[in-house]
């Protein structure tokens, strides 16, 4: 039956190509939430008062006839507004057509005047409608929409039409981007572009997607992160700038990590992180408040009130008010997994780490799915930031902060280092990891040192994951619904 109806709607398109009656063009003057702005100006029943001119264009995604009488939805990324067809007065000469050209699906343009029908609906009284385009596939039913999810992923462009929420996100997630890259640029950032085709992946630990660069014949990785590209920068007189970068990490699935996925990273001259910890707690409030017009949202089941001061954690704190464990005493790798298997907090899986991964390990298992309200958790060990700047009371850690809401890590920033001598040993000891296994240890990159050594100023960065923001902000559990077409695995 389906092949029935697309051989038919097919045969439609070729007979209406052939006739010549799809327009090229259409002057779209409203879309339809700009119509449904000018309710107030619109007489309360049809046919009185000043008439409201409209000129609008969308798909139809539903068509009633009734006798003499036609109503349809158009719909655009706004929204949807109604469109009313009589067969006699002001539809006349144009009501057969429609009938009979206009199907679910297709597209077209119409113009006409505003008037609200009896059961209060916005309506357009059509004038004049221009056919632009039909469609061979069947639209999912109205009521039900696409309820399979990997179907809405395949197919976003039916679940923008059919799934309110879908749009919501979509725009959401643009109102987010304008936002931060306004709050940016007024501070004086610089928006810039660093190659995503590279010879050494660095700036993350994380494993590399790897390619090949036929011109050059030489080995290519595609970027895990802008970080090293954009310190080059500041240290070449760029004393702010940020990028809204496409990354990618060859990792695991999950509901909260995408192997393609969109970072927001931006370094400031003569900041350590604490000014970075001020000025994302300035910046994160002007997102949520120009983007949702709330300081107060649902995440993940939780309310969240992102007013106030956000309280200041170190992992220390943390481990020790969870699990009663004294890292700052329990200073080896085995003097810490033996206090954790006396707490029965030991597993598996925690056996081959270091001392600084089974700390991670341990806050992440303990601490993590506590911090439902913002806050941020400081003073991390060096080993797990190997470009941060060590801290001078305490070499062991790291000027870091991570921002957590709902139990989702969502912002990262801290100190950068930019001593070449401290950079060139981490680096060597990364590779050491990386010869040994450890795939997401970062490689020698002479190349950035060279750079560091030329001199860098002091300065401070973060980064912000786009995708996992947007998905969190818009209380979304899967980080898939934060992206337009999340990469899929192919059918069949």
């Amino acid at each position: 039956m389906a092949s029935e109806i697309v051989e038919l709607k097919t045969q439609q398109y070729r007979d209406a190509a052939s006739a010549g009656k799809f327009q090229d063009r259409f002057d779209k003057t409203h879309t339809s939430a700009a119509v449904h702005a000018l309710r107030e100006h619109v007489s309360p029943t049809h046919g009185e008062g000043t008439k409201v001119a409209v000129k609008t264009a969308g798909r139809v995604v539903a068509k009633r006839e009734m006798g003499k009488a036609i109503f349809a939805q158009l719909h655009d990324v706004t929204g949807r507004i109604q469109v009313y067809l009589n067969k006699s007065g002001d539809s006349a000469g144009i009501f057969d057509g429609f009938k009979d050209d206009v199907s679910i699906g297709d597209f077209v343009g119409v113009e006409g005047d505003l008037f609200i029908t009896r059961t209060g609906e916005l309506t357009i009284q059509v004038r004049q409608f221009a056919l632009l385009n039909k469609a061979i596939q069947t639209l999912p039913e109205k009521f039900h929409g696409i309820e399979d999810v990997e179907t809405r992923y395949r197919q976003r462009y039916l679940d923008l039409v059919m799934n309110e929420e879908a749009r919501n996100v979509a725009l959401k997630r643009i109102a987010v981007i304008r936002v931060l890259r306004r709050v940016l640029e007024d501070e004086g950032f610089l928006e810039v572009e660093t190659p995503v085709l590279q010879t050494t992946p660095s700036g993350a630990l994380a494993r590399p997607f790897y390619t090949h660069h036929n011109a050059l014949d030489i080995e290519c990785t595609l970027r895990i992160a802008p970080e090293t590209w954009l310190k080059r920068l500041v240290g070449g007189g760029m004393d702010r700038v940020f990028e809204f970068a496409r990354c990618f990490r060859n990792e695991g699935i999950s509901h909260a990590h995408l192997q393609d996925f969109t970072m927001l990273e931006f370094y400031a001259a003569y900041w350590n992180w604490d000014d970075q910890r001020r000025f994302v707690t300035k910046m994160l409030r002007k997102v949520i408040e120009d983007g949702f017009g709330t300081t107060t949202m649902n995440v993940r089941g939780h309310a969240i009130d992102f007013a106030g001061e956000w309280p200041v954690y170190t992992l220390a704190d943390l481990l020790a008010r969870d699990a009663d464990l004294d890292i700052t005493q329990l200073t080896t790798r085995e003097s810490l997994l033996a206090a954790a298997k006396s707490r029965d907090l030991y597993s598996e899986d925690l056996e081959p780490l270091s001392w600084a991964n089974l700390i991670d390990a341990l806050y992440k298992k303990v601490s993590r799915p506590k911090l439902i309200q913002p806050c941020f958790v400081t003073k991390y060990p060096a080993e797990m930031a190997p470009l941060a700047r060590k801290n001078a009371d305490d070499p062991n850690y790291v000027d870091i902060f991570q921002l957590l809401v709902g139990g989702v890590e969502l912002i990262k920033a801290y100190s950068e280092l930019v001593d070449p001598l401290d950079q060139r040993q981490r680096l060597e000891e990364q590779s050491q990891a990386r010869q040994a296994g450890d795939d997401e240890a970062m490689p020698m990159d002479d190349d950035f040192v060279l750079a560091m050594e030329h001199g860098f100023p002091p300065m401070a960065g973060v980064g912000i994951g786009i995708d996992r923001l947007v998905a969190i902000l818009c209380g979304q559990d899967n980080i898939k619904e934060a992206v337009l077409f999340p990469l899929m695995r192919p059918q069949g």
